[in-house]
Formats: structure tokens, C-alpha cells, sequence
């Protein structure tokens, strides 16, 4: 017998998977949810082969004009069509909120390993500083570091990432706690399996559900951040689009043309509602206590 037989064997993949989206599949709201992702994120990404207006191109003859078959979504302020500017815009957005999330994951994940499963001084001091960050408020946290970093796009994606980087680093370290007590965890360390590939092989892949749930309902939050960052001018800079810069012009003709406001809310609203229903779609079907 070898010693890969003498290990109990991890929880078993693929067997869940295929029943966590059987559940996904008969979850009409996650799936809702995925229609509107799919929708907002096949736009951004076929948004240069579309045959609409350049988006920052001005049009003095068409200031804030409503919307009609010119243009579907009205203009702006200085006779950009909005359309063209908001399917631009989820560009950002989109961009935002995945790399973003990226970040904190790439960061707090491999520091929730080493803090849960080594525990001792580097639990307490890794456990120490992520206390320290989220004892303060996360959009306080991104804007502060965006204004440091300086005003766009890359800056304030790195702004929210280090931001949400210790909601990853709590999760992991708590995944981690309960699972390297698990009979498998113990077996693969009774026959001398290195740190490395206990972590990699029988921990990482079972704290990996509730990892991916905190993922996508993070992209949600991210969002709004980036939004808030560039309605205030950290973010996105014009001319280039962006669902918060857009708002932050709008709000001067809400009462002229509240059509230049509405289109981007609806649009952050919409996208933010997407990833909270999948988020929660997720969560049900990987909750192992679900039958």
C-alpha cells in the first residue's frame, strides 16, 4: 500500500460541484443574476466592434438633449451621446470590480493560509494588522489610499483591492481553522507531508466555496467604490467614461436633463443587484448543510 492510500481521502469535488449547480440552475434569482452580469459584461467587452459613437466625441448642436432616435439615451452636457458612454463606462466598471477583487484575493488569501494554519506569532501579528484595517470603514480606507496613490482608474482598483484585501484574510483564516482539524488534513501530516502541499492539495481546495461567495459579492461592493471614487475625481478621468464620473456631471442638470443621471444609476444599480443575487445563489448552493 502506498502512502497517497494510507490518507483519507479530501471531501469529494467533483460529486458537490455537480450538485451545487444542479441548486444554481433551479435558482432563479442567481440565475437572474447571471443574465444581468452576462448582459453588462458582453457589452463592455464587444463595446469596440459596436456601431455606436465615439464616446468622447462632443456635439455643441446636441447639448442634453433628450433621448430620441439620434440618440437612444439622450446626451450630456456637452453633447456626448450617453449610450455610447455608458456601454464605455461598464468597461470600468466591470474592470474595477474583477481586478480589484483580484488584488484582495491574491493578497489576503495566501496570508489567511499561513495565518490559520500555522497559528502562534505570525496568527497574532497577520490577525493584528487585518483587525487594524477593518476596524476602519472600507470606502474611508479606498479613498484615503486613492488620494495618496493619485487620481485613476489602476490607482483606485488598487485603492479597493487593499481595501477588501482583509474580509479575504478573516475568511480564509477562519476556513482554515476548521479544516486542518479535518481527519484527511490529519492523516496526510501523520505520514509527513510537507506544509506545502497540505495546504495546496487538502486545505486550499475545501475553504475554496465560501472564498468564491465572498468573491462575488465583493465584485458588487467594489463597484459602488470605484463609482464613489470617481464621482469624486479618484477614480476614472474624464474624458474617459465611467458610471461615477457620469453621475458627478449629471447631478448639476438633474432638474434639465434627469435623464444624464438616470441611465448610469439604473446601470450601477442593476450590475450591483446581479452580483448580490448570483452571490446569494452561490452561497445556497455550495452550503454543504443544503440538501
Amino acid at each position: 500500500m502506498t502512502i497517497q492510500q494510507t490518507i483519507p481521502a479530501a471531501r469529494p469535488q467533483s460529486r458537490s460541484g455537480n450538485r451545487a449547480w444542479k441548486k444554481l440552475k433551479a435558482n432563479k434569482s442567481a440565475l437572474a443574476g447571471l443574465l444581468i452580469i452576462s448582459v453588462f459584461l458582453i457589452l463592455a467587452v464587444a463595446a469596440p466592434f459596436l456601431p455606436i459613437a465615439d464616446p468622447v466625441a462632443t456635439s455643441w448642436s446636441a447639448i442634453r438633449k433628450a433621448p430620441s432616435a439620434a440618440h437612444w439615451l439622450g446626451t450630456d452636457d456637452i453633447g456626448r451621446d450617453i449610450l455610447s458612454r455608458m456601454i464605455w463606462g461598464a468597461r470600468a466598471s466591470l474592470m474595477a470590480g474583477v481586478f480589484s477583487v483580484g488584488i484582495a484575493v491574491a493578497i489576503g488569501v495566501p496570508l489567511g493560509l499561513i495565518s490559520g494554519y500555522f497559528g502562534g506569532w505570525i496568527d497574532v501579528i497577520i490577525s493584528r494588522i487585518t483587525e487594524a484595517f477593518l476596524a476602519m470603514p472600507f470606502l474611508i480606507t479606498a479613498i484615503a489610499l486613492a488620494a495618496f496613490l493619485g487620481p485613476s482608474l489602476g490607482n483606485a482598483m488598487i485603492a479597493i483591492g487593499f481595501s477588501a484585501m482583509p474580509l479575504f484574510v478573516r475568511l480564509t483564516r477562519g476556513q482554515v481553522l476548521t479544516v486542518k482539524t479535518e481527519d484527511y488534513v490529519e492523516g496526510a501530516r501523520s505520514v509527513g507531508l510537507g506544509h506545502y502541499r497540505i495546504i495546496t492539495r487538502y486545505i486550499l481546495p475545501n475553504v475554496f466555496s465560501p472564498l468564491l461567495v465572498q468573491a462575488s459579492l465583493t465584485i458588487a461592493t467594489a463597484i459602488i467604490a470605484e463609482a464613489s471614487l470617481s464621482f469624486l475625481g479618484l477614480g476614472q478621468q474624464p474624458p474617459a467614461p465611467s458610471w461615477g464620473s457620469m453621475l458627478n456631471v449629471a447631478k448639476n442638470f438633474l432638474s434639465q436633463a434627469p435623464w444624464m443621471a438616470m441611465w448610469p444609476g439604473a446601470a450601477i444599480f442593476l450590475v450591483v443587484i446581479g452580483f448580490n443575487l448570483l452571490g446569494d445563489g452561490l452561497r445556497d448552493a455550495l452550503d454543504p448543510r443544503e440538501a
